[in-house]
């Protein structure tokens, strides 16, 4: 007998349903909750809640978006980890806060390398360093001249003391050899209203919430920290092009409470995948200039893992303390 392709997926389609069939029962109606460790505006917002419509139809309930920033990831982090472990409270993480924070922010108790259980991977995205428009330097070599002239009067925002943003911009500082001022801020979104204002000079983030700024001329990029030019920014050359050889990425996941059940976990992570794999998804990630990545709870632990032992080195070379 001869099976047709179209009866295969749909086969295929109707065992996802009934695999996935047990969640929609369990929350039964409950509505399903996002926690996002940073202020709204931010790159781990946004990757929230393009998340949370698609997440909502495939499960067949409500997704909402809770902000709690503040303490460096912890408080969302801490909410989740002690939460109901029913699939009710899901953590939207940052990559700072899973693998940098515990280095410099340790709390009694809570780790997230052993408090939360990874559930899936959501989009990746270089860094983009982009100053105010109107900073005396429209290229990074002339940023790194007016830098290095000017030792101690240039600043620059991030979201916070040991986030992603700072560290990476310590690094920079060590490669080229420069001084320049920190000033944290309780997430990307009041750091870019104050990099908008011309408060701070520069900084170095993810490009979601960066794009509309740098094409409406209110910010300028100078460079990307990925080991590619940007597709949303083809003219923008990489550090490495620029002439120091800085590689970092930001990556946001999904996570959960320890006590979720082995299979809560799969069939979440299961509708997860489904979601970051669709081409809606992969395409708005493209226009954020960050990309799709799915990957499975195990190689996002591993993933984890390995960037701790990398950004530890770091931590130590700049001697990053907590606030």
């Amino acid at each position: 007998m001869t099976i047709s392709r179209r009866t295969l997926l749909t086969v295929a389609g109707l065992s996802t349903a009934a695999w996935l069939n047990p969640v929609r029962a369990q929350l039964a109606g409950k509505p399903i909750t996002l926690v996002v460790p940073t202020a709204a505006g931010g790159t781990t917002d946004i990757a929230a809640r393009m998340l949370a419509e698609p997440l909502g139809k495939i499960l067949q309930t409500s997704v909402v978006v809770d902000n709690r920033g503040g303490g460096n990831g912890n408080i969302a982090g801490q909410l989740v980890a002690r939460g109901p472990a029913d699939g009710s409270s899901l953590l939207v993480q940052y990559s700072g806060y899973q693998c940098i924070t515990p280095l410099i922010q340790p709390v009694p108790g809570f780790d997230p390398a052993t408090s939360l259980k990874p559930l899936g991977h959501l989009i990746d995205a270089p860094q983009l360093l982009v100053v105010r428009g109107n900073f005396p330097a429209d290229n990074f070599a002339d940023f790194l001249k007016y830098v290095k002239a000017n030792p101690g009067k240039v600043n620059y925002a991030s979201s916070g003391n040991g986030s992603l943003q700072h560290v990476t911009t310590e690094l920079l500082k060590d490669l080229t050899k420069t001084f320049m001022v920190h000033i944290p801020y309780r997430g990307t979104g009041p750091a870019l209203t104050d990099l908008l204002a011309g408060t701070v000079d520069f900084t170095i983030t993810t490009p979601p919430p960066l794009l509309p700024h740098i094409r409406a001329g209110k910010l300028k990029a100078l460079m990307v920290t990925g080991r590619t030019r940007l597709a949303a920014q083809p003219n923008v050359p990489t550090a490495t092009e620029a002439g120091v050889p800085l590689v970092a990425s930001s990556w946001f996941a999904v996570y959960g409470p320890t006590g979720l059940s082995a299979d809560l976990q799969g069939r979440l992570s299961l509708a997860i995948k489904q979601v970051v794999e669709s081409e809606n998804f992969k395409k708005r990630a493209e226009e954020q200039g960050a990309k799709a990545v799915v990957m499975s709870g195990a190689e996002l632990a591993a993933l984890g893992d390995g960037e701790r032992k990398m950004w530890g080195r770091i931590v130590k070379l700049a001697n990053i303390k907590a606030d």
